[in-house]
């Protein structure tokens, strides 16, 4: 079996000294890394947006916005991202101040070839990139640079074990997110498990999240979730919707790293990484009292917020060619949209997002008795009412349809009927594409 190609690491070098950006560039390709390389902090935030490094590699002092500047702007659009400072002789204690910051290291110039290496390969295998194919986001089908810039983040923050917070609306992708994370992090060979917080009762979820000690014995314990998940990942699945008694529970958890099943007398070490997703919001359940706050800044280290389908419509075309090809795999049999139908479906506002757009794609290929499938059966599948042209059109043609039935297709006495002139009757015919002999008693 074919293993994924993994893609090249995404170097982004910034320094206003294009004789060290050439040589550096120059180093980082011959060891088969993707560089782009610009000369101050401005550009290399744009830089940044379109190209989404892995790694950053920016000189210290720099007009405009220095290396300082810039790495507290990437951490705050792109936590996970890591940076490695340049820096002269006499800026050392700067560079220090930089790591402190949150800089991964710093490199002194002239930057020595191998210390070069050694350090953007250190950085690299920290952020988890070392390891991680390009199938780690294969289940997300988008061609939105939005999208992008939410995958970019969450690619940084997967070689992490930061905690993330994913909101957006029902139907949006949060848990098909939170999946690919945990692909593209070191804990991939590890459970991923999925527990929903509003679809059980409150004992019910206690014991399926924290386990129950029901006797001496192992073999007579129920393990929770967090035990199932251990070295893994835990996907805390509509957390907005979690009783104020557990939320107190899972920041005691999270906390010590350690879970007291239900008539334990011990704790019990647990080793999660935790990410959240909620279509609620968390701001106003604070407000209202509903939701602890120290819970929430312990889960919302990292937010990615997802946007909507609407926001994103450039995606619709691909997601339902998506659909259709994965439909014609199961039943074997190829089924398209008109182009007026393909037309409603990206013009639909999807309510539902993507689960809403993916269940009406298979209702309409179960219903059509055609392999083109009519923008009616999408209407249907919606509950849209038709427009007033489209309504009047369809008055109209059934109402030619009835008097060429009760003429047997004679379009004079159709006409007449009518009170139109025999010209203008069979303009209408054409326009309906109404054929008058399909209405005569054979």
């Amino acid at each position: 079996m074919n293993q994924t190609p993994k893609r090249k690491a995404r170097i982004l070098l910034v320094d206003d000294d294009p004789g060290l950006l050439r040589l550096l560039t120059i180093r980082l390709r011959a060891e088969n890394y993707d560089v782009e390389a610009v000369e101050n902090g401005v550009q290399a935030l744009a830089a940044a947006s379109r190209f989404r490094p892995d790694l950053v590699i920016s000189d210290l002092r720099m007009d405009q916005l220095d290396g300082i500047g810039l790495l507290k702007e990437l951490q705050n659009r792109w936590p996970g991202l890591k940076v490695i400072m340049l820096t002269a002789h006499g800026t050392i204690p700067d560079a220090v101040q930089a790591t402190q910051m949150g800089a991964f290291g710093f490199l002194t110039k002239p930057v020595e070839k191998q210390e070069l290496l050694s350090q953007v390969q250190k950085a690299l295998k920290i952020s988890g990139f070392h390891d991680t194919a390009e199938d780690w986001r294969a289940e997300i089908i988008t061609r939105s640079p939005l999208m992008e810039e939410k995958l970019a983040q969450a690619h940084m923050v997967a070689g992490t074990d930061a905690r993330v917070l994913i909101t957006g609306e029902s139907g949006a992708g949060k848990e098909m997110l939170a999946r690919a994370i945990h692909k593209a992090s070191p804990r991939r060979n590890k459970p991923f498990v999925v527990v929903n917080c509003s679809a059980m009762a409150e004992n019910q979820l206690e014991n399926e999240l924290f386990g129950q000690a029901r006797g001496a014995g192992a073999a007579r314990e129920q393990l929770g979730h967090f035990q199932a998940a251990d070295g893994g990942t835990l996907l805390l699945d509509e957390i907005g919707d979690m009783p104020m008694r557990l939320q107190v529970k899972l920041l005691r958890v999270l906390q010590e790293n350690a879970i007291r099943p239900l008539n334990a007398a011990d704790p019990i070490p647990v080793n999660v990484r935790v990410i959240s997703t909620t279509n609620r919001d968390l701001q106003q359940l604070l407000a209202g009292g509903q939701f602890r706050e120290d819970l929430y800044y312990r889960l919302n280290v990292v937010h990615i917020d997802l946007p909507p389908l609407r926001r994103r419509r450039e995606d619709i075309p691909l997601l339902v060619a998506h659909f259709l090809a994965e439909i014609a795999r199961e039943t074997g049999t190829r089924k398209i949209y008109a182009p007026e139908a393909v037309e409603l479906l990206a013009t639909t506002d999807w309510p539902g997002n993507i689960r809403q757009l993916q269940n009406v794609v298979r209702q309409n290929c179960a219903l059509a008795s055609t392999p083109i499938i009519p923008a009616e059966l999408v209407q249907q599948a919606l509950g849209k009412l038709p427009s007033f042209d489209e309504a009047r059109d369809e008055f109209t043609r059934s109402y030619l349809s009835q008097i060429l039935q009760i003429t047997g297709g004679n379009v004079s006495q159709a006409a007449r009927l009518a009170k139109r002139n025999r010209t203008d009757f069979y303009k209408l015919l054409g326009r309906h594409q109404l054929v008058p002999d399909d209405f005569k008693s054979r």
